[in-house]
């Protein structure tokens, strides 16, 4: 075990001191415990068989934050855009997380736009009591999706790199964010995590999710027995969820919905062309922002007999029986 320690009293100082010291081929488990404090530092973990585990009990004793976003201009005069705004960047596979906090203090979507607090993209990746703090696009479970809609809009670590679905999963996790606040393309599975929406003084205050499913893919995000919750956003002023690309899938089970959800819960993004390839979905939601009655036609009500397709073995297990 590596311990990391901020007062000097560890192996390391620094987070990524102790990453880079690791052989990029490993084939071995390897664990870095942290010790508590906040670490000021962007992080890039490229070594697989990694886990990092904060001393905690507590996620908030351990914080591995930086302030990029992307509307910061770079040296050459670019804007950073989102995808090099990451606080922390998982780029390999079989890595876990215990007891930690991500995040990202640029500011909310208004002062610094898109700021990410975790970049994942990987297989085999698993948080277990962590959280996740930011603003825009908190949280980003890549892959990238395959092509731009834009010039250089995923400018940054994974532009070029070949598109591999990996499979995630959150367990008792905390989300903290205003737009779109968990994006991307891979198979998630977030069990009793929280959705925490937070203000932006606009009529739509924000949106949860915004996935990128691709086609073809069995699964996007499958939310288990997880709260969407908010401190101050007003009643009907946040959307669960719009496709950021048109084959999006988003499914929720058994989850608290808070009343500052709209009564429509999913909003297509105007992408009227995706009501037949994308498939949002909920089953047995309760709460005051769960009422069915006004979601759009398009939103797919689950039957009891749909359910056993959702469970964490069904969504994650794939050919090396992962879970």
């Amino acid at each position: 075990m590596i311990h990391i320690s901020k007062d000097g009293n560890g192996d390391f100082t620094s987070v990524q001191q102790a990453l880079d010291t690791l052989p990029k081929d490993n084939k071995e488990d390897i664990i870095l415990l942290v010790r508590k404090g906040v670490y000021e530092e962007q992080i890039t973990v490229n070594t697989p068989f990694v886990t990092l585990i904060g001393e905690g009990p507590s996620p908030e004793d351990v914080v591995l934050t930086y302030d990029l976003s992307a509307r910061q201009v770079m040296p050459d005069g670019q804007k950073r855009g989102t995808f090099r705004s990451y606080s922390c960047l998982i780029d390999t596979h079989d890595f876990k997380a215990v007891n930690l906090t991500f995040q990202n203090t640029a500011g909310n979507a208004d002062m610094a736009g898109q700021a990410l607090a975790l970049y994942a993209d990987g297989d085999r990746l698993h948080f277990q009591n962590c959280r996740f703090i930011s603003g825009q696009d908190t949280l980003f479970t890549g892959p990238l999706p395959p092509k731009e809609l834009e010039p250089n809009g995923f400018i940054g670590p994974k532009q070029f790199s070949r598109r591999v679905n990996g499979r995630h999963l959150y367990e008792h996790c905390y989300i903290e964010g205003d737009i779109d606040f968990v994006f991307g393309s891979a198979t998630a599975y977030f069990d009793q995590c929280t959705f925490h929406s937070t203000p932006i003084d606009r009529e739509i205050n924000g949106y949860v999710t915004a996935a990128s499913t691709q086609q073809g893919q069995a699964y996007g995000y499958v939310m288990n027995q997880c709260r969407f919750t908010t401190s101050a956003c007003p009643d009907r002023s946040v959307y669960l969820g719009r496709p950021w690309r048109n084959y999006a899938k988003t499914v929720l089970v058994n989850c608290y919905i808070g009343p500052h959800i709209h009564p429509e819960g999913w909003h297509d993004w105007g992408k009227t062309e995706a009501h037949d390839t994308i498939f949002y979905a909920e089953y047995q939601s309760y709460g005051p922002g769960a009422d069915m009655e006004n979601r759009p036609e398009w939103v797919v009500r689950l039957k009891d007999m749909d359910i056993e397709r959702y469970s964490k073995k069904a969504v994650l297990a794939g050919g090396d029986g992962w879970f």
